[in-house]
């Protein structure tokens, strides 16, 4: 039998991005690009993922900095700064 630690590497959600990834997308039909805060289930709806904005959004009157987004929301960017070409960043390839 196995301890805790076993059952819920086994069976809790595994997060596909990690903190500080770099993404962009569409939140409401208004393009964004920003930092992944968490990638998270909290409910029966599914994974969502909140981002911390760049640049704030205006939307329906109201500031946003932070937005809860679907995964099928958004696309990893690409990391343009080291000298390896195109390299997409991601939490194995992160230093």
């Amino acid at each position: 039998m196995g301890n805790q630690t076993d059952y819920f590497e086994k069976n809790a959600y595994q997060a596909e991005y990690a903190i500080g990834d770099r993404v962009s997308g569409r939140w409401n039909k208004i393009p964004f690009i920003g930092s992944v805060g968490n990638d998270r289930v909290v409910s029966e709806a599914g994974p969502e993922i909140t981002i911390h904005l760049d640049l704030p959004i205006r939307h329906e009157n109201k500031n946003y900095s932070i937005i809860v987004v679907k995964h099928k929301d958004i696309k990893r960017l690409i990391n343009y700064d080291d000298n390896s070409g195109l390299q997409r960043t991601t939490a194995k390839n992160r230093k």
